[in-house]
């Protein structure tokens, strides 16, 4: 029960599609699971007896919601994970990865290189090990192709692009297109 209670709750069945003014959407960001509110009023119960079978009813209906992907559960370990893989994407201001504060780290990842081929014109693609897929979108020239294994260093830049550079060469503008 402890380890139930002590992962964070990521998303319930409200992120869809909801026509969502501004202050809808702030209600929106800061509402809980009704199952997981419903657990954390069971403190409220002052007989410890009543209060043990609201705590033992209320976390089996989270498992349950977990079980039926009502309910999704999540370690900052693994937030930290789902915002490295979305690294490059415009993504709306949601609280699904923490409180809505830029997190650390968030401006730039460090990768390993799983392929990589040049376009008709010369401009290179590169396939990193997570599957990420990154074009580049200026005319630079680097001295060293990139090639599987090498370390990528990917940094946000202007305008919704983003610089590499590929095993310490001068960077290269890129865009994350998948």
């Amino acid at each position: 029960m402890r380890t139930s209670l002590s992962l964070l709750i990521l998303a319930a069945t409200v992120a869809a599609a909801v026509p969502v003014m501004a202050d809808k959407k702030d209600k929106l960001q800061d509402a809980r699971p009704p199952v997981f509110e419903a657990l954390v009023n069971c403190r409220s119960i002052t007989n410890a007896a009543e209060r043990l079978a609201c705590y033992d009813a209320k976390v089996a209906a989270m498992d349950e919601a977990e079980k039926n992907d009502e309910l999704v559960l999540a370690d900052k370990e693994t937030m930290k994970e789902a915002r490295r893989g979305l690294f490059g994407f415009s993504l709306p201001k949601l609280r699904l990865f923490g409180d809505g504060e830029e997190a650390e780290g968030e401006d730039e990842i460090v990768a390993t290189i799983d392929s990589a081929y040049q376009t008709g014109v010369g401009k290179w693609t590169i396939v990193l090990a997570d599957g990420a897929r990154w074009a580049q979108i200026d005319d630079k020239v680097i001295n060293k192709e990139p090639a599987k294994g090498m370390e990528i260093k990917i940094r946000k830049a202007t305008m919704g692009s983003f610089f590499a550079n590929v095993a310490g060469q001068r960077a290269m503008r890129m865009k994350r297109v998948n």
